[in-house]
């Protein structure tokens, strides 16, 4: 099994409960995850790849659950990640991973459609949803 870590960030602000989501160039829209490193405690991992797409830092993290149900063959461990106030409604990060790429990040209202994203990212927003909400 594949171990993945999807961060938990909620707009600072609470209302509504809105997500980070970003677009990338060749994929879409995502949610920030990445897969935990051989040793590593999925929470810091969710932590890290936080600062490493998003270039957020957290400044407190919680281990909120796990799901085998997003993808086949990977267990994803979701972390609530707190972030610093003060957050814009969008901006973009230029990130190493995959080559380089420029990320577009914006905040989705959980209670409105969702933009089309490949089905494992509506899935984790679902879990996401009913774990939270």
């Amino acid at each position: 099994m594949i171990l993945k870590s999807c961060p938990v960030v909620f707009h600072p602000d609470g209302a509504p409960l809105r997500h980070l989501i970003f677009e990338h160039p060749d994929a879409g829209h995502q949610l920030v995850k990445g897969t935990v490193e051989a040793g590593e405690n999925p929470v810091r991992a969710a932590a890290r790849e936080l600062f490493e797409e998003a270039g957020l830092e957290t400044f407190a993290a919680t281990q909120i659950g796990e799901s085998s149900e997003i993808q086949a063959g990977e267990i994803w461990h979701f972390a609530l990640c707190r972030i610093r106030p003060d957050v814009r409604s969008a901006w973009q990060h230029f990130t190493r991973d995959d080559g380089g790429k420029l990320f577009r990040f914006r905040w989705l209202d959980l209670s409105a459609d969702r933009p089309e994203m490949d089905a494992r990212y509506i899935r984790a927003l679902d879990w996401i949803t009913q774990k939270i909400g």
